[in-house]
């Protein structure tokens, strides 16, 4: 089975580094090519995981909480599309509830992986995790403030750039 390489790399940054930030951008940027403006799509819902985790992470336990309570609602509905995508979507509806159910009762974060069931898929993110310089399902670095506060600390100006012409764009219609 071929996986779209955003998935791929989706995969490398949540088992990887633990970056969710950036599992974030490199999967919303697919999603926004492939199944722009819906969003129920599973690629969505996953992106809700990796945002959800990075509140966790960072002790916002109410954004969290909301972010993983619509990654749960949204991919619940969406296992057949989970399992084309080669995770056991029984068993990440189940870890998404148990995250639910550690916030809700302030256990401090603890990293999570996504249930991979094809295990050509886990080999082939696995190797892409090493070429990276990464060691697959390490957990998070906590002491690593970078990684933790991305948000605040990387140069906003594209994002104020696209924002600020899509203004203008709506303004001339």
């Amino acid at each position: 089975m071929s996986y779209p390489q955003a998935f791929l790399q989706y995969l490398v940054y949540f088992h990887g580094n633990r970056d969710y930030f950036e599992c974030h951008e490199v999967l919303e940027e697919y999603w926004k090519e492939v199944d722009a403006g819906n969003r129920s799509s599973h690629w969505v819902g996953l992106i809700q995981i990796a945002v959800g985790l990075y509140h966790y992470r960072r002790n916002n336990v109410q954004g969290a909480g909301r972010m993983l309570s619509k990654a749960l609602r949204n991919l619940s509905a969406k296992k057949e599309e989970l399992e084309k995508l080669g995770l056991e979507s029984t068993a990440l509806m189940q870890i998404l509830e148990k995250t639910l159910h550690n916030i809700n009762g302030s256990v401090p974060y603890n990293s999570i992986d996504l249930p991979i069931k094809d295990p050509d898929l886990l080999k082939e993110a696995e190797v892409l995790c090493r070429k990276e310089g990464f060691t697959w399902c390490m957990p998070s670095d906590l002491s690593n403030k970078e990684l933790i506060h991305r948000h605040s600390r990387r140069d906003r100006t594209p994002v104020i750039t696209e924002r600020l012409n899509a203004l203008k764009k709506k303004r001339l219609t």
